[in-house]
């Protein structure tokens, strides 16, 4: 028991070394939004159990969420509040081990079943990367910031968009589902 205790104890030490101050985290998650933005985006992040929680409330159409301190990959993003639902199934899922495919099958399952809301006008995703975060100048090593659109259920016809991935221009991903978005990849330098 005592063995079990102190795994228990050095995980939790642990897993509260690793993650950032609550201001250090939405400091980095809200760069993944538009400037103006930023400061009325409520943020999820983490608290010192790992757990995703709000760290802040809101005053505008954004939600950002912080970088995971469980992956060594550094990766914020900002998305609409509509998206929520959406957004937070799929971290459900991830963390019960559904992933890839499977898990947007399940998604867009849910989404033609009424059981899980996705709004059917546009909505973006921001998502920045990049090798890490240095609090002290709130800036991101090597970023690349990327956009999203949702359009559920659109298609190559219905926007003239080219489904063929590019790094010059807007294509469109997962044509005809529930989870169609629309691809912004600037060219990386």
């Amino acid at each position: 028991m005592t063995i079990v205790v102190s795994t228990v104890l050095l995980a939790s030490a642990a897993a509260a070394a690793n993650v950032p101050p609550a201001e250090v985290q939405i400091a980095a998650a809200v760069l993944a939004a538009p400037a103006d933005l930023r400061e009325g985006a409520a943020v999820l992040g983490y608290n010192a159990q790992g757990e995703l929680v709000r760290l802040r409330e809101g005053k505008n159409e954004l939600i950002c969420l912080a970088n995971d301190p469980g992956k060594t990959a550094f990766s914020v993003a900002c998305y609409h509040k509509d998206l929520e639902p959406y957004m937070a199934r799929g971290r459900e899922l991830a963390a019960q081990k559904v992933t890839g495919q499977k898990r947007n099958d399940v998604r867009w399952k849910e989404v033609a079943e009424g059981k899980l809301a996705l709004p059917r006008e546009p909505r973006t995703l921001y998502v920045l990367t990049g090798a890490g975060f240095d609090a002290s100048t709130g800036k991101v090593a090597d970023a690349y910031l990327r956009w999203v659109i949702y359009v559920p259920f659109a298609t190559a016809e219905s926007t003239g968009l080219s489904t063929k991935p590019s790094d010059s221009a807007p294509w469109l991903m997962n044509p005809g589902t529930a989870g169609a978005h629309i691809m912004i990849n600037p060219p990386k330098k």
